[in-house]
């Protein structure tokens, strides 16, 4: 299911899709669409501008994603932001692994697991990720305003 998302919502809507020879095409509501060769050179441009994921029920590259920025975050490669999963019963199970086994056995930290937001509330991904851009500007602020 495809929606307007961002363009419904009066915004700009970007489009980063990767060729591939059975993947879907671009998203009809897009304002703009760049289609890479290379997962790597999507996954920098989707990560290193960004100030959280939201992120919906998908597949392998959707979770291919999901960890990703989950581990170059854990890595301080790329800014703590927010990762919001949609649809809090499709990712329960995976939650529950990621604590059961990565976090039970030492493989992650408290710290990692409570990267992962879950909801099914839009405006509270809304509220996770504006709230901790809020923040990040605020100290950045601070920092400039100290330095002086």
């Amino acid at each position: 299911m495809r929606t307007a998302g961002a363009k419904e919502g009066g915004g700009l809507s970007v489009g980063f899709n990767i060729a591939l020879p059975h993947e879907q095409g671009s998203n009809p509501y897009l304002d703009i669409s760049y289609t890479f060769k290379h997962f790597y050179a999507r996954k920098v441009c989707f990560v290193k501008p960004a100030e959280g994921f939201v992120i919906f029920p998908g597949g392998f590259g959707t979770l291919d994603e999901l960890f990703e920025a989950l581990t170059l975050i854990q890595t301080g490669k790329a800014e703590n932001f927010p990762v919001v999963l949609i649809d809090t019963d499709y990712w329960e199970e995976m939650i529950d692994w990621v604590r059961n086994e990565l976090l039970a056995d030492g493989m992650i930290s408290r710290e990692d697991v409570d990267l992962l937001h879950t909801t099914d509330d839009l405006d509270e991904a809304v509220r996770a990720i504006v709230d901790c851009y809020e923040e990040r500007t605020e100290v950045s602020a601070e920092k400039k305003a100290d330095a002086r």
